[in-house]
């Protein structure tokens, strides 16, 4: 199958700013070109990819499941021309990343790996912090959350939504047996935050909790983390992670897992500075 690329690199436009008049004025064109090219693209793929509400346009499943795809097409476009021009090379400046704790332990190095080949020159400053930096006072160029900021003169994209599971490690299995959502009270869980709090989140689901399951917290979620791998007890962890650590197992599968949103924010400088544009379109490409 072959569609010309111009025609997908509208349909993302479009899909980022919500509306064809929006996508017209991001791409410098016509409302009218930006609706002739989005209907061929939909005829060359053989699917709808938008429903139509009023001045707003809405991505249908369809167009849910191909944006992604062309967004990495897109950043691969960035990185095929950077590289033939010899420009990556040249890129150079530091770039600061915030993302939590576990995101930056877990997720971050093979992305930051490929940055490197890429871009050499480049200085990347990772900011493991589970607070959230103002990008709008600089106190970082890209971060990783989870809620989408609401401060002007930012540039954002959300890139999918993360899934959660509760987790437990072989040997605290061995030494614990199965728990069952019905039968926790001889169950230790961990946390990274105030045990009050995540009662808060876990009792309305059904579970019997007290802060008797909750002898051992930790200030982050990484070092809870490793004392669940230790283990010490079952914890909440991000799906990505877990299947990383062949050690621990999901338990109390009766449960629907969690799922929060992945968002990449970035400052505005984004559409000028070359560097924190690069760092951004790889980071959304491998976290998409």
């Amino acid at each position: 199958m072959s569609f010309d690329w111009n025609h997908a690199r509208t349909f993302l436009a479009a899909a980022d700013a919500g509306s064809l008049s929006a996508a017209a004025r991001l791409l410098n064109q016509t409302q009218p070109t930006v609706s002739r090219q989005i209907a061929a693209l939909e005829t060359a793929l053989g699917v709808t990819l938008f429903e139509r509400t009023g001045r707003s346009v809405h991505l249908t499943q369809a167009g849910i499941e191909l944006v992604e795809h062309v967004r990495a097409m897109q950043a691969g476009a960035n990185l095929v021309s950077l590289s033939a021009s010899g420009k990556s090379q040249s890129i150079e400046g530091q770039v600061r990343i915030t993302a939590s704790d576990m995101v930056a332990a877990h997720l971050l190095p093979p992305v930051l790996k490929s940055l490197r080949r890429a871009a050499p020159q480049l200085e990347i400053d990772v900011i493991a912090d589970n607070g959230v930096k103002d990008l709008v006072q600089r106190e970082a160029d890209i971060a990783i959350r989870h809620a989408r900021p609401e401060q002007p003169g930012l540039v954002t994209r959300r890139l999918r939504d993360e899934m959660l599971r509760f987790y437990a490690s072989e040997s605290y299995l061995k030494a614990h047996g199965d728990p069952r959502p019905d039968a926790l009270a001889h169950h230790q869980f961990l946390s990274f935050v105030d045990a009050d709090r995540m009662l808060g989140y876990l009792c309305p689901l059904g579970l019997d909790l007290t802060r008797a399951n909750f002898r051992i917290t930790a200030s982050t979620q990484l070092a809870a983390w490793e004392l669940a791998r230790s283990g010490l007890g079952m914890m909440i962890m991000h799906e990505s992670v877990a299947k990383a650590c062949p050690d621990m197992r999901p338990v109390l599968t009766e449960i629907e897992p969690f799922t929060i949103p992945v968002w990449l924010v970035a400052h505005r400088e984004l559409k000028t500075s070359r560097r924190i544009r690069m760092t951004f379109d790889l980071l959304a490409d491998a976290l998409s």
